[in-house]
């Protein structure tokens, strides 16, 4: 048990630390934020802009350049991607304006990490780096270990840890080893499959993406998924369609919300999570489920000409077979191939990053593995705060998207401004 010293125990009697100038103090601050993706560095935007005083730890935008394939282009449409900051000056189009990147639809991963890292030097230059290794309950707050063993103590601790550690990998897939099968988080790169056979399982976007970037590398390429591939966006509907239906969809598109969440008019809803959270549980869960549908960008349809599709079939048994992998499908046929690729989604659950110490997962209202969150994204814990995808149960299918960063960040920030008063 650590021991709590005279400025600690201060701190958690009156908010107002007594410093010791002769010896090592622990650190106080109104808020910490951990993530440095887009809803860490808009949540931290917004904080300094509003005068909360708070530090950020986590490595700027690490999920994306370490977890996603190079090559790979955004779903979300331009004006459903800028980060957010509280007077919109940095904004993609600004980036662009400083020479960052040129303007293109949709926007290469590539671009996307310099406009993050180029965001987090404006308005967090002070981002600590480091890892954060627990956070535990405090009096009056939360106590933060960090790394290399410094202690940091907060009224309010915002959670923006992103899908890290949060892959679902089927039964099936469980315990082969990493050469025969991997989840698409595991690969940033799939450009040294040449002349090999994969199989990727999955038919959203993660999946359909990562089966064009491997055909255009030049392996031979079986989609297995559980039923027909959805086509989003304007030409969806085709090169045969009518100009009535080309005409519809672009008409959809001027009168929807820049979010790229659900269908119209239901887009409109899920554009305001605040409202999302006051619907019956029920209700949510039903919205989410349509708006967060596997579906695939239709821009990517040309470029999986030549790939296999085995649409409505599940793969039952996963076995090594001679340095390869044998996949039995429910149909009772079978495919024997190098390497299979899992874009089999997420299962989101705050125990999964490792940083919430036991104590305070237990006291957390969870269903599902994420927290029950009241205004404000605060779940159960006074103070405690989590953004993006484990809001989603909460607050509706948005935040699951880089769009949902904004409204997360207004929401955390008001609700600890108004603490602070």
């Amino acid at each position: 048990m650590s021991t709590v010293t005279g400025a600690e125990r201060t701190w958690m009697v009156s908010s107002q630390p007594t410093w010791n100038p002769g010896r090592v103090q622990p650190f106080f601050t109104r808020a910490v934020i951990i993530g440095a993706g887009p809803y860490g560095l808009a949540a931290a935007a917004h904080l300094n802009a509003a005068g909360v005083e708070m530090r950020a730890f986590g490595e700027p935008m690490s999920f994306w350049r370490k977890s996603m394939p190079a090559g790979m282009k955004l779903r979300s449409p331009w004006g459903g991607s800028h980060i957010s900051d509280p007077n919109g000056r940095l904004s993609l189009d600004h980036f662009v304006e400083s020479g960052g990147m040129r303007r293109s639809a949709p926007i290469p991963l590539q671009d996307f990490i310099r406009y993050g890292e180029w965001f987090q030097r404006q308005a967090v230059p002070d981002l600590d780096r480091r890892k954060v290794a627990q956070v535990d309950r405090a009096p009056n707050g939360f106590r933060l270990t960090i790394e290399d063993g410094e202690a940091v103590y907060a009224h309010h601790v915002l959670i923006a840890t992103g899908l890290a550690n949060q892959a679902f990998v089927p039964p099936e897939f469980r315990g082969l080893p990493r050469e025969l099968a991997g989840h698409s988080v595991e690969y940033a790169n799939l450009s040294g499959w040449r002349g090999r056979r994969v199989a990727v399982i999955g038919r959203g976007q993660s999946a359909m993406e990562s089966a064009a970037l491997l055909h255009e590398a030049g392996a031979e390429v079986e989609v297995i998924c559980r039923g027909e591939v959805r086509w989003i966006g304007t030409e969806a509907s085709g090169p045969d369609a009518t100009g009535l239906a080309s005409g519809l969809h672009r008409l959809i598109d001027h009168f929807s919300p820049p979010s790229p969440v659900g269908p119209f008019p239901m887009n409109w809803l899920l554009d305001t999570p605040s409202i999302m959270r006051k619907l019956p549980g029920a209700w949510r869960q039903r919205f989410n489920r349509r708006a967060l549908r596997p579906a695939a960008a239709a821009w990517l349809r040309p470029r999986v000409e030549g790939v296999r599709l085995h649409p409505g079939r599940i793969v039952v048994a996963a076995q090594p077979k001679g340095g390869a992998l044998l996949l039995k499908l429910d149909s009772g046929t079978s495919l024997t191939v190098d390497h299979a690729l899992l874009a089999t989604g997420y299962d989101g659950d705050i125990s999964k990053p490792g940083i919430l110490s036991p104590a305070l997962l237990d006291s957390i209202d969870c269903v599902n593995g994420c927290p029950v969150l009241s205004a404000n994204l605060e779940s159960s814990v006074t103070g405690l705060h989590f953004l993006g995808c484990s809001s989603v149960p909460s607050y509706g299918g948005l935040m699951r998207f880089v769009w949902g960063a904004g409204s997360a960040a207004r929401l955390a920030t008001r609700g600890i401004s108004e603490r602070k008063r």
